[in-house]
């Protein structure tokens, strides 16, 4: 099990700004990458040794990757998963197909993390307006209705306060195959960035608290408050659990819920994390680098805070406009991903500020 040799390239599935900075830590390891995406904005491409606009479905340029690249990695969850497993065929994919699999369809997800022993909310699957009802009879309401695929940033997701909203929540998500999920009681979000190598070695990142502004991460804080520290351990050792039935390889993130009876796992995402951009500056070795050393078979790198305190905000939509203000801000660490359009809830760029 060599590990793949510097001026080697990386194929990376995606053009945002987690393929934009794999690409950028890619490169203080040596290593090309180039990038697949069918965007016309790529910011990936800003910073990666060469891009190509096509779909993921196209057996000719995926043929094409396969040849050009060592190995290849996706910085999102959301891609089909027959173009991911093609490649897997021809060139070395980490993490595994199977991550994408486990990861993309709510239900299976739940019942895969169950079956390991993971504590999550109470949950039903259910496909027609009447499985909902049934399921809003025995989970009760409050409640959230999730699309079992394409949801994150609190998207697919409708909240039902009473029974009697069923059938608006279930139009309202377009009539898909969804779950039920029962609110949990908690006091706080945050969410664990494991690292496993190609050898089975594995380590992880303190957990920050997760902060979300309708649906949407503003911001992370570390060292996290005693509520999350209580539950570290255990909810670490689900993740690596998590990772060994997965067989996989990079960063997996889950993220939990902070409840008096423990860690509750809220979903997986079988890549880097917004949740981790605070690593860049606040940790030993950034998520972005150990995530190219896991899936290239080099050492993973320290995980240890580089300070005494570290917050990472997002900049979202229209607050990238504050961008001098951070940059006259001493000991902040601004980082913009080079889109062009600030919509409303797009993530336009993060801060990181680090109390040594």
């Amino acid at each position: 099990m060599n590990p793949l040799p510097p001026g080697s390239t990386i194929g990376i599935l995606g053009g945002g700004q987690l393929g934009r900075m794999l690409a950028s830590a890619a490169a203080e390891l040596g290593y090309r990458t180039h990038i697949l995406a069918p965007d016309a904005e790529s910011v990936a491409a800003q910073t990666a040794s060469s891009f190509t606009r096509a779909d993921y479905h196209s057996r000719i340029v995926l043929d094409e990757m396969a040849a050009g690249c060592d190995v290849v990695t996706y910085e999102f969850e959301n891609i089909a998963l027959d173009p991911v497993e093609y490649l897997a065929s021809n060139v070395p994919v980490r993490p595994a197909p199977q991550a994408l699999a486990a990861a993309q369809d709510r239900a299976i997800e739940k019942a895969f993390v169950g079956k390991l022993g993971g504590r999550t909310a109470p949950w039903r699957k259910v496909t027609t307006l009447d499985e909902l009802k049934d399921a809003l009879a025995v989970i009760g309401a409050p409640a959230i209705l999730k699309t079992l695929r394409l949801g994150y940033d609190g998207k697919g997701q409708v909240r039902i306060a009473h029974a009697k909203e069923a059938e608006a929540a279930w139009d309202a998500i377009g009539g898909r195959p969804a779950i039920l999920e029962g609110f949990v009681s908690f006091s706080h979000e945050f969410s664990i960035m494991l690292v496993r190598g190609r050898d089975g070695g594995m380590v992880s990142y303190p957990p920050p608290w997760n902060e979300h502004v309708d649906g949407i991460l503003a911001r992370s804080t570390l060292p996290a408050p005693q509520e999350i520290a209580l539950h570290w351990a255990e909810a670490a050792a689900l993740t690596g659990r998590i990772a060994d039935a997965l067989d996989y390889v990079g960063v997996l993130t889950c993220e939990f819920f902070a409840t008096l009876d423990g860690p509750v796992f809220n979903e997986m995402a079988p890549r880097v994390h917004n949740s981790g951009h605070w690593t860049i500056e606040g940790a030993a070795c950034s998520q972005f680098e150990n995530h190219i050393r896991a899936i290239c078979g080099l050492p993973l790198g320290d995980t240890a805070l580089t300070g005494s305190r570290v917050e990472m905000e997002n900049l979202i939509g229209g607050q990238v406009e504050r961008w001098q203000a951070v940059l006259a801000e001493p000991g902040a660490h601004l980082h913009l991903y080079g889109k062009a359009d600030a919509r409303p809830g797009r993530k336009m760029g993060h801060v990181t500020r680090v109390t040594r």
